[in-house]
């Protein structure tokens, strides 16, 4: 119905509301047909409306629902009262209070240029994280790193978590404690004191945001100082990398103000002979000894005793990613560096150990763990404690029951089986698909595999003209060069494209391994 003030001396603009007993409650339509008359400006700002009585009177309804929906208006700024006048439209709107105003052409175009950032903070700023920015295809082929989200026993883990959660303990959820949840920190030092033959106590396990946060200890990991170069390397000192080696690791290292070295790898592991030469100096040696990523390299055991034994003589340090040495498929895993190390030295040693839960569990838990020799323990926890955020609490309670109930050893068995079928399937497929293209090996471990191009395919596409290829049939690849941090050329770099295979069904492999050789042929 139409309305229209008639009260003596009033100044109220004509208002056309029209209500609808069968469209909701009342109330609501007037606010909603007001608010839309201010913004599409047919109720200018200082317009003043009709007193809620002559409103309710003209609408044909009662005053409660137009005093209801002018309340609203008044609580959300579109209405002002003016003491002894009435109601007015707001003179400042809330959404000139939300939204930046734009700036005019002529104020954009002359906007400064970009202020220089500090050499560290250009080198920062200027890293690319390898992420996955392509949408995968159902089976998930061929990522890299990426177990299969579908073989976690998710319903017992959300028993778990509603478990530990049902009636917690008040200090569970007003804080936590620095190095992470001392159940868990308990559970995490018997499974490695017996999976891995560590020797540690729970007060040198520091539960971490992922294993890339152990290097940073941050919530951000790239873009904040790394907690444990900080503590171990002055700035200007050398940390060293492997060449190749994972580059989420050196936005860390930058942040701290460390001088990156990388150092390449051989049949054996890093060189030894290699760091001597070029990085006497080096104070801090990052190493996945157990299998490299990208090149699944197994640092043997001389090369392992050799690494020790110089960090040792230089009072250098050691930070041992222990990366994929749950997912062994063949023989007995070499002892972890820091079972060496401390053993040999009583638990006071050169080594500090990384592990996570990402690849073993699934990606966005983003729990790991750093264990620290027992001298370090305690400074690494207050300095924790007053630089870092810790990781949530919500997980934690029920990781922890996860391992000691055995269910972490259980989940581990089948995944190492169903993993290993996945690496022979995917090896059969090429064998199928892409002979004459690509060579692919059996690996003893890991969660991929490097395939090297033959000599036509090389002579004609570069590694990442071959992702990106890949990448246009919706296949995820990853170029090796990518994880060379010398831009160098160099004739004796190892080429190829990283398959993973852990997330792809065995039905999906032979078909994949057609996509990807359509791709590298068209």
């Amino acid at each position: 119905m139409a309305g229209r003030s008639q009260e003596r001396g009033s100044s109220a603009p004509i208002l056309q509301l029209f209500l609808d007993a069968q469209a909701g409650p009342l109330y609501r339509q007037v606010y909603e047909a007001v608010r839309r008359s201010v913004l599409e400006g047919r109720l200018l700002p200082g317009s003043r409306l009709p007193p809620s009585r002559t409103l309710a009177r003209e609408l044909g309804c009662s005053r409660n629902s137009v005093v209801t929906a002018y309340e609203q208006l008044y609580a959300e700024g579109y209405l002002e009262s003016r003491v002894g006048a009435g109601s007015f439209v707001s003179e400042v709107l809330p959404e000139a209070l939300l939204n930046a105003r734009p700036l005019p052409e002529s104020e954009a175009s002359q906007a400064p240029a970009p202020r220089p950032l500090s050499l560290r903070g250009e080198a920062i700023s200027g890293l690319r994280r390898t992420r996955v920015q392509e949408v995968l295809r159902p089976d998930r082929a061929f990522l890299p790193g990426m177990p299969d989200p579908d073989g976690f026993p998710f319903d017992l883990w959300s028993r778990l978590l509603a478990r530990s959660w049902r009636r917690p303990p008040t200090q569970r959820f007003v804080s936590s404690a620095a190095g992470g949840l001392p159940e868990l920190r308990e559970a995490l030092a018997d499974y490695l004191n017996r999976a891995r033959d560590l020797d540690c106590e729970p007060g040198q396990v520091l539960v971490t945001g992922g294993a890339q946060q152990a290097v940073s200890l941050v919530e951000d990991e790239l873009r904040h100082v790394s907690l444990t170069a900080q503590l171990l390397l002055n700035p200007g000192e050398t940390a060293v990398m492997e060449e190749p080696g994972y580059p989420g690791l050196r936005g860390p290292l930058l942040a701290a103000g460390a001088n990156i070295k990388p150092i390449r790898l051989d049949a054996e592991g890093l060189s030894v002979e290699a760091l001597e030469k070029e990085a006497p100096e080096a104070r801090l040696i990052l190493v996945a000894p157990s299998h490299h990523y990208p090149l699944c390299t197994v640092m043997s055991l001389k090369r392992r005793l050799e690494l020790l034994e110089w960090a040792r003589a230089k009072g250098a340090w050691v930070l041992e990613d222990d990366y994929d040495s749950e997912y062994r498929y063949r023989g007995r895993p070499l002892a972890a560096l820091q079972a060496l190390d401390s053993h040999a030295r009583g638990g006071a040693g050169r080594v500090l150990y990384v592990g996570s839960f990402s690849k073993v569990l699934f990606p966005s838990l983003r729990l790991g763990y750093l264990v620290v020799p027992a001298d370090l323990a305690e400074r690494f926890e207050r300095a924790r404690a007053a630089l870092d955020e810790h990781p949530s609490m919500i997980a934690q309670p029920a990781l922890a029951d996860f391992l000691n109930e055995g269910h972490f050893a259980a989940h581990l068995r089948r995944m190492r089986l169903l993993y290993e079928r996945r690496q022979a399937a995917l090896i059969e497929a090429a064998g199928q698909e892409l002979s004459g293209l690509l060579t692919l090996r059996p690996d003893e471990a890991g969660l991929h595999l490097v395939a090297e191009p033959e000599d036509g395919l090389a002579r004609r596409l570069s590694d990442r003209e071959m992702e990106e290829r890949a990448a246009r049939r919706g296949i995820v690849c990853r170029a090796l060069s990518r994880y060379y941090q010398d831009p160098r050329p160099d004739k004796n770099r190892r080429r190829g494209i990283l398959l993973g295979y852990a997330a792809v069904p065995e039905s999906a492999m032979r078909p994949a391994c057609r996509d990807l050789a359509g791709a590298l042929t068209d």
